[in-house]
């Protein structure tokens, strides 16, 4: 089985300051200045962390309407992997998207667990769908925990808790392909076709990629998570 995507074909340059607050964000010292990430994603987001970053911003929209493109699908998985990664640390994140019109009206719904984008185009009603991403946000919406011969997904996109437990090693094994993006065609069809049942995965083109994030910062006791 291929194992995730780890050729990086391009940089993705972001700007990054020190606070979330933009008019602090104006004080000396307190821009970080265009970084350009071209490690593995995993890597980048700890070294935005380490480095003071509070708030980051993507200067391009994540294109899901355009995947037909040579590199496309891995430039968008790139994204919002990051976007994905730095929501977990309650890092404050500027990214825009772009949604197939033609994608089931719900779509946004399964990407509602990151920090809401500036900007939300495709659905008829972006617009409303946008203010209500918004208003229903918080950290930990869906999330995932390894434990001792199992992964734990927890998950309130749709208003209710699901719990997802996995406890057979070609999960386990998916999960870790899946993290950064891995073609679709590489990984246990049985296993994916879970995944994609509950949600759990994106099709990005011919790629799949895993939507839970393994959360960094907790907002009240785990107990309660």
């Amino acid at each position: 089985m291929s194992t995730a995507l780890t050729t990086v074909t391009e940089a993705l340059t972001v700007a990054a300051w020190r606070d979330y607050d933009p008019a602090a964000c104006e004080l000396p010292g307190m821009y970080l200045g265009e970084v350009e990430l071209t490690g593995p994603l995993g890597e980048e987001s700890d070294r935005l962390w380490e480095s003071g970053a509070r708030r980051v911003r993507l200067p391009e929209a994540v294109d899901l309407a355009d995947l037909d493109a040579p590199g496309a699908a891995e430039r968008a998985v790139r994204a919002l992997s990051l976007v994905r990664d730095l929501t977990a640390r309650a890092v404050l994140v500027e990214w825009k998207l772009r949604l197939d019109p033609a994608a089931p009206a719900d779509t946004w719904r399964t990407l509602s667990h990151l920090q809401p984008p500036r900007r939300l185009e495709g659905p008829a009603d972006a617009a409303g769908d946008l203010r209500t991403w918004r208003e229903g946000h918080y950290l930990c919406k869906c999330l995932w925990r390894q434990g001792p011969g199992f992964v734990q997904i927890r998950d309130r996109r749709w208003g209710d808790l699901r719990r997802f437990t996995a406890e057979e090693p070609e999960y386990h094994e998916a999960i870790g392909a899946l993290v950064y993006g891995t073609p679709a065609d590489s990984v246990a069809p049985a296993v994916l076709a879970d995944f994609l049942e509950e949600r759990l995965v994106l099709q990005v083109g011919g790629l799949a990629w895993w939507l839970p994030y393994r959360v960094n910062r907790w907002i009240q006791e785990a107990m309660a998570i």
